[in-house]
């Protein structure tokens, strides 16, 4: 696992918590809307924490839905192949739903692209053996 390795400043510690709790919370929002990805807000938010405090960095860690996620990635470079389907069919109907509520066509397109850009990126991410 990475090493916890705290800030010798306590104020730049405290960026880094603010930081950290700041990419949180764009991964949750990310799990609602289809251009925001969570996983790396999520992998980011760890980083942080492991220069702020480690309390939250454990929280992170221990977490039942981020802990595996975080440990998979900074031990092995890649993600369980139920997590890597879950992100696949989560992506999909995440903007296949944004596609058909919205009406113009240029930002259905739009839309199209993004999808396709983030399942390419999800296809080269490594699936962990177990």
């Amino acid at each position: 696992m990475s090493k916890l390795k705290l800030h010798n400043s306590v104020f730049v510690r405290h960026v880094f918590i603010a930081l950290g709790f700041a990419a949180l919370l764009l991964g949750i929002i990310g799990v609602f809307l289809p251009i925001l990805p969570t996983t790396p807000f999520i992998l980011l938010a760890a980083a942080f924490f492991a220069r702020g405090s480690e309390r939250f960095h454990s929280w992170l860690l221990q977490h039942h839905l981020t802990g595996p996620l975080i440990v998979d990635w900074y031990e092995h470079r890649s993600l369980r192949a139920s997590v890597k389907r879950w992100a696949y069919v989560l992506t999909t109907i995440s903007f296949s739903s944004s596609i058909l509520i919205i009406q113009p066509i240029a930002i259905k397109l739009l839309l199209l692209i993004l999808y396709l850009i983030v399942i390419y990126f999800l296809w080269r991410i490594p699936v962990r053996k177990i």
